[in-house]
């Protein structure tokens, strides 16, 4: 049994918007997620860390769905700045149902557990959406309750968090959420949402007592990091 996590897969399989027409690592993705997927077993977990699907609701986003429930195993997935289709949990879980998609689970004012690990999170927030308005400080407050609701789900469980944007970043730091993290003491940070030439400001590894990794699709060349579990 192992855990993975990967983000921003950008699926348009529903969708005239496929990322080969930016280049470079693009070219090619699906069949490098084809490929990438291909280490993952039925027992196993993957956290999805959001920009899942281009698509503008659940119908256009049947078909990318389809080609996610077919990861083997579970499928944890949170709320990217892309995704669009999002909706009420009970909705998800209605349209999975009609359309027979397994093992997909919403991050989201909850967590769930792998071994003895508490696996929290929620999409976060990131210097390109400063707070302009009280519209925006409600955006960011929201968050920041889903973060710490999700945490206190754990108990005394060890937290790992995910995020879809990164909560520090050469020459920005979050520290409403960084705050949160040292405060239930959460031992590793996964998020994705950089790309291209943001993949040099992201900041990984150890710091302030948290374990940061950057796990964007093209940024582990499309292929899911493994977290824990046994060699293949």
């Amino acid at each position: 049994m192992a855990l993975y996590a990967i983000g921003d897969l950008h699926l348009s399989l529903g969708a005239q918007k496929p990322m080969d027409i930016f280049g470079g690592k693009w070219v090619g993705y699906m069949e490098k997620l084809e490929r990438g997927m291909e280490q993952i077993r039925p027992e196993d977990t993957t956290v999805l860390v959001g920009d899942l699907s281009w698509a503008m609701d659940l119908k256009g986003a049947k078909e990318d769905f389809a080609w996610i429930s077919r990861i083997p195993g579970r499928k944890i997935i949170l709320k990217g700045n892309h995704d669009y289709w999002w909706t009420t949990a009970s909705k998800f879980y209605r349209f999975c149902e009609e359309n027979g998609f397994e093992n997909l689970y919403v991050l989201n004012n909850n967590c769930y557990f792998y071994e003895d690990y508490a696996i929290c999170g929620t999409r976060g927030w990131f210097f390109e959406e400063e707070r302009s308005g009280q519209h925006d400080e409600k955006v960011f407050r929201r968050e920041l309750l889903r973060l710490e609701t999700s945490l206190q789900a754990a108990g005394d469980k060890r937290k790992l968090c995910f995020l879809h944007y990164p909560p520090r970043y050469r020459g920005y730091t979050c520290q409403e959420i960084l705050d949160l993290l040292a405060k239930y003491e959460v031992r590793a940070c996964y998020y994705g949402h950089l790309h291209a030439d943001s993949h040099k400001l992201a900041m990984e590894g150890l710091w302030d007592n948290v374990d940061f990794h950057l796990v964007a699709a093209d940024y582990v060349d499309f292929r899911p990091v493994k977290i824990f579990g046994k060699e293949m």
